[in-house]
């Protein structure tokens, strides 16, 4: 690592990668990517089902929130990616964008370039879709998009199950119409992980051009003058100083990037004070308007061997293993979330509320609660929280953990949705397609049935979607920490490129909208962006027909 770069690009997630391998397409700029988690293109990582196998400190930040105040006070997991890749590193591989009309609703918020049209070129431009090319999707980008290869059949039953309850097949959440359910896409490419790690960076590592550092610290950001000089970074047991000759680019994430800017010195100074930072730049929004889907789930027992639990131990195993390897099928090449939908408990189909992830097997407080036998699990989540929380710094030491303060459920407005979401859930639980492998509810439990039960399930049971966004948001307002050329506002050189610059969470998993900010992101730098891209409803065309329902 040299003392001096064109750009400096601070975190290896799903943004950063894409950010840094852009940046260094121009052999005349030289761009270095800091990343503090480690490389890993292991097994574990790379085979999809070890997805199951990723949890804990190794791979990922296992952060706790305060105190929940509408949740029985309990305070949760809020895990984040550490490892070269980030999120897209550990996460569940379900490709999914979101709706048009998030886009829409962050240019008419003044976003002018952030709307659906202006973005889907971006969606495409990163994306190789084995199934689709058309309108929607792009194929020849970086990052695998494929179908499932063997996706069990207890998912096909859960998605009949939904039909069954009213709801339509939708062959592609990501193209013209999001509402209904199915199977999900995943970022895999020949029945392997495709993250942002392995298709931006891996394949470019012999550039001259662009550095990779691991497993060091960014400290903080040096700002002189009302410019960003360069970052402050421990490694190895070493502080030292590397200096940014263009720009610093922080895509460390939505709990990340905002402690790095208030571990600057840019952020709320009264907050600065108390933590023992000198203010540089007072600006009011870093790390706050923090927004997550919070998962509630319904779990039944079955009375038959049709689960993946158990899967993963003895003989099954080990066949599991050589069918994985030797054909690229099986169980391995699970999400474990194969199937899902959205739906919506207003009516609305253009716009789904409702996101469902629905797991062949007992996963329960992010698989910490273990059970006996086979299960499944259903998983709801509201997709538009109003309640709104905040990022804050410990103290001035940068190996202090961020204090996490989503501020759960503390919006009216949340209650009647999630309740709601949840009541859908069971609905489709109980159709005829599930009568002969039920057993029971297991969680919440079938005499739990009463509004005030079920909101008393939500505070004791829910938990993080693992998509925190919005806390250095892009706008014009007061609040706003970025412009829409992700600049933060009042500091040159420096820019935030990641999902904190969300302005309002998308309806959906953030994965796949966080590589498209990367690619927005890196075209702002360049200075350039590409052309606009109209579409119509219903407008679809399949390269292939896609897998059925029944």
């Amino acid at each position: 690592m040299d003392k001096e770069y064109d750009f400096i690009v601070v975190g290896g997630g799903s943004a950063g990668c894409v950010v840094a391998s852009r940046l260094s397409e121009d052999a005349g700029s030289r761009v270095l990517l800091v990343e503090f988690g480690k490389k890993n293109d292991g097994p574990l990582v790379r085979w999809p089902a070890g997805y199951a196998k990723l949890q804990g400190p190794t791979f990922r930040y296992e952060w706790e929130t305060v105190p929940q105040t509408a949740l029985n006070n309990r305070r949760m997991l809020f895990p984040q990616g550490k490892v070269l890749g980030g999120g897209s590193s550990v996460n569940s591989m379900v490709y999914i964008r979101g709706n048009r009309r998030d886009y829409d609703q962050w240019r008419d918020l003044g976003n002018e370039g952030w709307g659906y049209d202006d973005l889907l070129p971006y969606f495409r431009k990163s994306e190789d879709n084995e199934r689709y090319l058309d309108d929607y999707h792009g194929q020849g980008g970086p990052l695998g998009v494929s179908d499932q290869r063997s996706p069990i059949d207890l998912t096909r039953v859960y998605i009949r199950a939904a039909q069954q309850a009213g709801y339509p097949y939708n062959t592609d959440f990501n193209g013209a119409q999001q509402h209904g359910v199915g199977y999900y896409q995943v970022t895999q490419r020949a029945a392997r992980r495709s993250s942002a790690a392995q298709a931006f960076i891996y394949p470019n590592a012999n550039r001259k051009n662009l550095t990779v550092q691991t497993e060091a610290r960014v400290l903080r950001v040096f700002v002189e003058n009302g410019r960003a000089r360069g970052i402050e970074v421990a490694m190895k047991g070493q502080t030292s100083r590397i200096e940014a000759r263009s720009e610093v680019i922080l895509c460390a994430g939505a709990i990340n990037s905002p402690k790095i800017l208030l571990l600057s010195g840019v952020g709320p100074a009264a907050e600065l004070k108390r933590a023992g930072v000198r203010a540089v730049h007072d600006l009011p929004g870093v790390g706050k308007n923090l927004q997550d889907h919070l998962d509630v789930y319904c779990c039944a027992s079955l009375k038959e061997p049709v689960s993946y639990n158990g899967h993963d131990k003895g003989p099954m195993a080990a066949w599991h293993t050589l069918q994985f390897l030797a054909f690229g099928t099986g169980p391995l090449t699970s999400n474990v979330c194969e199937g899902g939908g959205f739906v919506s408990t207003e009516g609305n189909a253009d716009w789904p509320d409702i996101q469902m992830h629905f797991l062949p097997a007992y996963v329960i407080d992010h698989g910490r609660v273990q059970v006996k036998g086979h299960g499944m699990t259903l998983n709801t989540a509201y997709l538009r929280p109003e309640s709104r929380g905040e990022v804050m710094l410990a103290s001035a030491d940068p190996a202090d953990e961020p204090i996490i303060d989503p501020k759960y459920m503390t919006h009216q407005r949340d209650w009647a949705h999630t309740v709601n979401g949840f009541k859908i859930a069971r609905e489709i639980l109980s159709q005829p397609a599930f009568a002969k492998i039920y057993k029971a509810e297991h969680l919440p439990g079938a005499q739990r049935t009463s509004e005030e039960d079920l909101r008393a399930y939500v505070r004791e049971w829910s938990k993080t979607d693992f998509h925190p966004a919005g806390t250095c948001k892009m706008g014009s307002d007061e609040m706003a920490v970025v412009d829409t050329d992700l600049k933060v506002r009042g500091i040159e050189g420096l820019r935030v490129i990641d999902a904190s610059i969300m302005p309002t969470l998308v309806s959906g998993n953030t994965n796949a909208p966080s590589i498209m900010i990367g690619e927005r992101g890196a075209d702002a730098v360049k200075g350039r962006k590409l052309p606009r891209q109209r579409t119509l409803a219903g407008q679809m065309q399949q390269k292939y027909p896609g897998r059925t329902a029944t």
